[in-house]
């Protein structure tokens, strides 16, 4: 059972105040809003619900928790290169990356724990191992950061109103915790995806001509 003080220092971590600048960064949705794919509620829960069982969410969960089991630094840049090989596109190389870098940096000042030159989910995992925080409540809270974040660009751009933005949240939240149940008793050879839509919207948006997000 987690403390008050872990589930807060978790709160903390994936709030939007924390300056990973995770508002900026769309994963391909701002090409999908576009291109009408993603365009009500129900193509939105669509969308997101399947990045999250098939693509980016199942993989980052895996990742999260592979660094956080990780023995030494060895094995912790080992999956830090398999996440970034696993990066579809230049931009989700970009997204998982400078999300890192900026999760790092202030994680690192605020420990006085070194960490650097990581992606985000393997910096999340490792830095949670460091402050002894426990894993499933760590990757549930990532899991539904990383979903809120997608609502949000749902709520500026589809436009999704804010009360269907957050029936969004509210009715994935369930999904987030079943792919951890799922995923944590697996290792990184149960990496896959079958989002290809997604992928392929990534690669689009890097050559969209108006856009605001920076993936």
């Amino acid at each position: 059972m987690a403390t008050a003080t872990e589930t807060l220092t978790l709160a903390q971590w994936f709030s939007p105040a924390f300056p990973v600048g995770a508002f900026a960064y769309s994963h391909g949705l701002e090409w999908a809003i576009e291109s009408g794919a993603v365009h009500n509620p129900a193509s939105t829960h669509n969308w997101i619900a399947q990045v999250l069982a098939h693509g980016a969410g199942w993989n980052d969960t895996l990742l999260l928790a592979a660094s956080h089991r990780a023995a030494d630094e060895a094995t912790l840049r080992e999956v830090d290169a398999i996440a970034r090989a696993l990066a579809a596109s230049r931009e989700r190389l970009k997204e998982t990356d400078l999300q890192g870098a900026a999760f790092c940096k202030t994680v690192s000042d605020l420990s006085g724990r070194p960490l650097e030159g990581l992606c985000y989910p393997v910096a999340v995992g490792w830095a949670a191992q460091g402050a002894q925080l426990p894993l499933e409540l760590t990757t549930q809270m990532y899991l539904q950061s990383f979903l809120s974040n997608l609502a949000a660009v749902a709520m500026r751009l589809v436009p999704l109103g804010q009360t269907a933005g957050q029936a969004l949240i509210r009715d994935l939240t369930p999904r987030c915790i079943e792919i951890v149940h799922r995923a944590l008793p697996s290792d990184l050879d149960n990496l896959t995806s079958t989002t290809f839509l997604a992928d392929i919207a990534a690669m689009k948006h890097e050559i969209q001509y108006a856009r605001i997000f920076r993936t």
